[in-house]
């Protein structure tokens, strides 16, 4: 019993020290919104060897730790805030050809507070089979999709044209999401019963750029 405990800590400050490494590495390249997350998932590590431990010498070195990494976490936060302010936040995922895990949810999730109401998304090009083939299919299989989301009070309106170059999302609670390849970024799966078929963190992906913006204010469409 005694082993395994000793163990288990063990592992909690390799995953610490591994965590709060890679914050202080995305620190020094300026990837702040990335480093504060791993920060606050190291200093959370770190919290369990500090509860699980019996050393009070350790407790005390890595209470010491805790304190500085929570100290810089609350400053990059700070710098966060202060570039939303003044417009000048900004945000790049690089998105490696066949690389996986990175879901509608698991880009977008963050973005998604409390206070979003609205979302205005452009993208000029959707024409693929697996985004609607053709005029009349595009219209139906987008009328599908608005009476869908009427089920869930969410209301969808369309509209098209033929200026559209730019592909970008935009939310009303001020963020502004711009994707190289608009969202058509997921490799065709192999087939209905492959891997990646409905979950798409398990899909493969072609190459592209994810530039995340915020702006006090976001125009309409």
């Amino acid at each position: 019993m005694s082993r395994a405990g000793g163990d288990g800590t063990a592992a909690l400050e390799r995953a610490g020290a591994e965590t709060v490494k890679r914050a202080v590495e995305l620190d020094l390249a300026s990837r702040f919104q990335e480093s504060l997350v791993c920060y606050q998932e190291g200093i959370d590590l770190l919290l369990q060897v500090v509860k699980a431990t019996k050393d009070e010498a350790k407790k005390h070195r890595y209470r010491g730790r805790i304190s500085e990494y929570m100290t810089r976490a609350e400053d990059i936060k700070k710098h966060i805030e202060k570039e939303k302010q003044d417009g000048k936040y900004h945000k790049q995922i690089r998105i490696e050809d066949n690389a996986t895990g990175f879901s509608y949810e698991k880009v977008f999730q963050e973005y998604l507070t409390e206070i979003l109401s609205e979302v205005w998304v452009e993208d000029p090009y959707i024409r693929n089979v697996h985004q609607g083939s053709g005029r009349s299919q595009q219209i139906s299989g987008l009328e599908e999709i608005q009476q869908s989301l009427r089920n869930y009070g969410i209301t969808l309106n369309i509209a098209f044209s033929s200026s559209i170059h730019d592909r970008e999302i935009r939310f009303n609670n001020g963020w502004m999401i711009k994707i190289g390849r608009g969202l058509d970024y997921f490799k065709k799966p192999l087939g209905h019963f492959s891997i990646g078929y409905c979950d798409f963190d398990l899909r493969p992906c072609h190459e592209t750029t994810v530039d995340v913006f915020h702006t006090k204010h976001t125009k309409k469409m």
